[in-house]
């Protein structure tokens, strides 16, 4: 259960929003999101063993990254475990989801779901007006997902991902 700004009190299905300026543990139906710490890099890139779609980095890319201006980087975690990320950045008044996994285990209990959500209201508490992405054109899964998450085609990058050779739709959505 969690409580939103205006004092109802609601299960976190992954769909709710997070309220602006909330505080940085947020609890969810397998565990609590948290910001990412530099200690987390090894079980990112364990969690990217098993799954294959995402953007593949190293543990010292991902302790670097924070470090990176307009960095956002959140975890899932339940029972002291590491169960999933969403890395993104933000220029201006744009923002971009560089990359989300979640691990097989724990996958359709909400995880993803609540990350971008967490991920979308420090975008929009930093006044970023718009998101993209890019998904392989293959990841029909990961498609439905954004579209689930208000998130819309709006192109495509042929070749854009290697091992295979693939093309990217990109997705775009309005947090303004």
């Amino acid at each position: 259960m969690r409580t939103t700004c205006d004092g109802r009190t609601q299960r976190f299905s992954g769909r709710g929003k997070w309220p602006v300026g909330a505080e940085t543990r947020r609890e969810h139906a397998g565990g609590t999101i948290r910001a990412f710490r530099p200690t987390d890099a090894a079980a990112l890139t364990s969690i990217l063993r098993d799954a294959p779609e995402a953007a593949n980095w190293t543990q010292t890319s991902y302790r670097e990254w924070m470090n990176s201006p307009g960095a956002v980087a959140y975890v899932s975690a339940g029972n002291g475990t590491v169960t999933g990320f969403i890395i993104g950045r933000q220029v201006a008044d744009e923002a971009e989801v560089l990359n989300l996994a979640v691990a097989p285990l724990a996958r359709r209990r909400g995880e993803g779901a609540a990350l971008l959500q967490a991920a979308l209201g420090e975008f929009r508490a930093r006044g970023a007006s718009r998101v993209f992405l890019e998904v392989r054109e293959s990841n029909s899964v990961a498609i439905a997902f954004y579209e689930k998450n208000a998130f819309s085609k709006s192109g495509r990058r042929a070749g854009y991902y290697r091992d295979p050779d693939e093309a990217a739709v990109v997705m775009e959505r309005k947090l303004k």
